[in-house]
């Protein structure tokens, strides 16, 4: 993805600052440690991209925990959609592909 070298920080405010600690219990900490997991893998999220472009990393924290983040980018920032725990499927083949 080009736009990745452009990424100059995160996009949080009040409409997604502390979204999914209250969903999913992922801090917003946490879904920001997944961008710099050497192993994570970043996939275009085709199904949900409207009117802007989704993308989706599934990748580990600093406490190994493993996540599934969607997010778009912004101008220069990278703005978290969602996030969440990886479940059985998804894991299975994140550990496969490591």
């Amino acid at each position: 993805m080009k736009t990745v070298r452009k990424i100059i920080g995160f996009e949080w405010d009040a409409h997604n600052r502390d979204k999914n600690l209250a969903k999913h219990r992922v801090t917003d900490e946490e879904c920001e440690e997944v961008f710099f997991d050497e192993r994570k893998n970043i996939l275009k999220d085709l199904l949900h991209s409207g009117t802007e472009k989704r993308y989706i990393v599934i990748g580990s924290t600093k406490e190994s925990r493993v996540l599934f983040v969607v997010f778009t980018i912004r101008n220069t920032k990278i703005r978290v959609i969602s996030a969440r725990d990886l479940n059985k499927k998804e894991r299975h083949l994140y550990e496969k592909e490591a």
